[in-house]
């Protein structure tokens, strides 16, 4: 007798049922070797950004000193670099150079400086150096209001010279391992650690607080760009006699870098001077 329509029993039989199972467990394995071959293929492409330690003791001790394992990828971003260099920044920079008297150059880098004081403030704070915080804290108010808001370095002069420090240099006094070495386009030379300080600097410069309305976005734009082309103009020659003069410039930069930093870091440390200024004694 024939069943009534609807009435049809679509119930899958043992054999559908077990290849329907096999499908799925085939698939599932070929989602797993694709799992697989992507993790091998992100592996690979890890290993070829970082150059393996050597057998060799002295090249082990060469590799640790230079503390770049990620090397090859720290090149490529340093031609990339080089690339704008030469093809944007080093023109734009001259031609700043040409047009701009030096006298208004000296004025926009007093300026940058003046107004990054905040950033070296807390970080001199954060590194327990109340004179150093001290010499900050009037270094900008003198040139704030005397100096025409920062344009004229008027307190070196009264006795606050300029140092440098940021929230790097504060972390490697906290004892913050370095990290490796890295090129960053646009930031140059750098580790982990001052990576992270930059940042950190970025939050600390009342700078990028500006609000909108009355130029005064369009007067933090000037302000960095200015600051960015003066930076530029004013290193064109040593960048130039760096790579005409060096073998290996990349690896000169890197060697140079790292030791004007842990000087900067060792004067910080050894800052023990009294919290008074030197014209109180």
């Amino acid at each position: 007798m024939t069943a009534p329509l609807g009435d049809t029993d679509n119930r899958p039989t043992a054999g559908t049922a077990d290849s329907s199972r096999k499908r799925r467990r085939e698939q599932r394995k070929g989602g797993r070797v694709l799992i697989g071959l992507s993790a091998l293929l992100s592996l690979s492409a890890c290993a070829s950004w970082r150059n393996p330690p050597p057998k060799d003791p002295e090249a082990l001790a060469d590799y640790k000193e230079a503390n770049d394992p990620y090397e090859p990828v720290n090149r490529k971003m340093y031609g990339i670099q080089m690339w704008a260099y030469h093809h944007a920044l080093r023109p734009v920079g001259k031609a700043w150079a040409w047009a701009v008297p030096k006298p208004i150059r000296n004025s926009i880098d007093n300026l940058n400086q003046t107004w990054y004081m905040p950033t070296v403030f807390f970080s001199d704070v954060g590194a327990g150096k109340p004179r150093r915080a001290g010499d900050d804290f009037m270094r900008y108010v003198i040139n704030m209001t005397l100096g025409a808001a920062g344009f004229i370095d008027v307190a070196t002069s009264l006795g606050y010279p300029h140092h440098d420090s940021d929230p790097g240099l504060t972390l490697a006094t906290w004892g913050v391992p370095s990290g490796p070495y890295l090129f960053l386009p646009g930031l140059g030379p750098n580790t982990l650690r001052d990576a992270g300080g930059y940042a950190i600097a970025q939050g600390l410069s009342p700078i990028n607080y500006v609000p909108r309305g009355y130029g005064l976005l369009t007067f933090n734009w000037a302000y960095n760009v200015a600051g960015v082309l003066g930076g530029f103009s004013s290193h064109i020659d040593e960048i130039d006699q760096v790579e005409q003069d060096s073998l290996d410039p990349y690896a000169f930069i890197r060697s140079a870098w790292q030791q004007n930093r842990a000087s900067q870091v060792d004067s910080l440390r050894n800052d023990h001077r009294a919290t008074v200024p030197d014209w109180y004694n």
